[in-house]
């Protein structure tokens, strides 16, 4: 008997796709692989370069699905749908493909600048189409800013691996979402905040990763050379190798250092505060402050963490975790109503609307600005600030 031969899938481009879009999301642009992604597939290299002729080619798509999606399933939805039906839409979406939807968050920046923009733009059609809706049925100020706030409360699903059931999280999403785009507090004084500085560098092992932050900020870790970080200090780069054995433990150094300066901040804020309300605005307000007034330092250990070889990551991995296990904390206290995974995805909640809000604002460190993210941060984990 002859076997029968194999067939080949339908959508299998689809499922490429959807492979690399996880890998990606896993591993960051650079350290995939075709070989990695085609395993994750079930077919060889070669087949792959059968549906993409290189990894740029592959990743650009993965880039794009989520914004194409995202339009589709809005152009489905009448202009003049509540505002809950436009966000419902965008969090079923963004909960079905939640393995492979962060691609876009920090991995996009390796685009070519006119795919960037054709991302950008498809992202900017999601935000007006919520934006639209908030000025026809909420209309307060700073509408674009409260409609990203939403869209960063259901596009952080994408970032963590908290298991919880699809239909859950989107009822929490969602709810959290439209409590974001419909806070009316977004402006105002903000909350006073202590922070720690930054270390001043006093010697050539601090002087190193001083310069290498901003590097890895704006161009990425893996586009930076060791001989840039050393020009960047004056030394030779053999100097480098005296401090630190590789470029990945400069990077390792970096997340350490803002875990450290975030933990000190929380700390400090967190003195003498015993009412778990009180504490949980306490800690919005310091994470807001924190990001806006150490945005290089954040981006870098927020975007460059899933590159970092595993071996470095559990040091930087503990350190997060013990500080979103603070919020866990004071968020059940505050909401007792809250399962432990339920408060969980709330926290990262508020900490995508800090990303995307930042990211409106251009990081621009004014006091209204900080006052405003807090306020919606706040309201996506479903508290008052008043």
């Amino acid at each position: 008997m002859t076997s029968e031969p194999a067939v080949r899938p339908r959508n299998r481009r689809q499922l490429i796709v959807e492979a690399a879009g996880r890998v990606f999301s896993t591993r960051g642009y650079h350290a995939a692989s075709m070989e990695e992604i085609a395993a994750a597939v079930g077919i060889t290299a070669a087949a792959l370069y059968r549906h993409f002729p290189n990894k740029y080619a592959l990743f650009t798509e993965c880039a794009n699905v989520m914004a194409d999606r995202l339009v589709a399933a809005l152009d489905e939805v009448a202009p003049e749908s509540a505002l809950a039906e436009t966000l419902d839409v965008v969090t079923r979406v963004t909960v079905a493909h939640r393995a492979s939807g962060g691609v876009y968050r920090w991995e996009a920046r390796y685009l070519d600048r006119e795919d960037r923009q054709r991302l950008k733009a498809k992202f900017a059609y999601v935000v007006g189409r919520v934006a639209d809706v908030l000025r026809r049925d909420h209309p307060m100020p700073g509408d674009d800013l409260r409609a990203v706030a939403a869209l960063g409360v259901i596009g952080s699903i994408t970032m963590h691996h908290t298991s919880i059931a699809h239909r859950r999280v989107e009822s929490l999403l969602l709810t959290s979402a439209v409590r974001a785009a419909t806070t009316g507090a977004v402006a105002g004084s903000a909350r006073r905040v202590e922070l720690p500085a930054l270390p001043v560098p006093r010697t050539r092992r601090a002087e190193i990763l001083a310069a290498a932050i901003p590097l890895f900020e704006r161009d990425g870790f893996a586009a930076v050379t060791n001989g840039r970080i050393a020009e960047a200090v004056g030394v030779t780069t053999s100097a480098i190798y005296r401090h630190y054995p590789g470029k990945a433990d400069i990077l390792a150094a970096a997340c350490l250092q803002a875990a450290e300066l975030l933990a000190q901040a929380v700390d400090r804020n967190l003195e003498g505060v015993a009412d778990p309300r009180a504490a949980v605005i306490a800690l919005a307000a310091t994470y807001v402050a924190y990001s806006f007034a150490h945005t290089a330092l954040t981006s870098v250990a927020e975007a460059e963490i899933i590159g970092m070889p595993a071996a470095l990551q559990g040091p930087v991995v503990r350190a997060q975790r013990e500080h979103i296990a603070v919020w866990e904390q004071q968020l059940r206290l505050a909401r007792p109503d809250l399962d432990p995974r339920q408060a969980r995805v709330l926290v990262h909640a508020g900490f995508g609307v800090v990303v995307e809000a930042g990211r409106r604002l251009r990081w621009r460190d004014t006091e209204e600005h900080r006052a405003a993210v807090t306020a919606l941060v706040v309201a996506a984990l479903g508290l008052a600030t008043g």
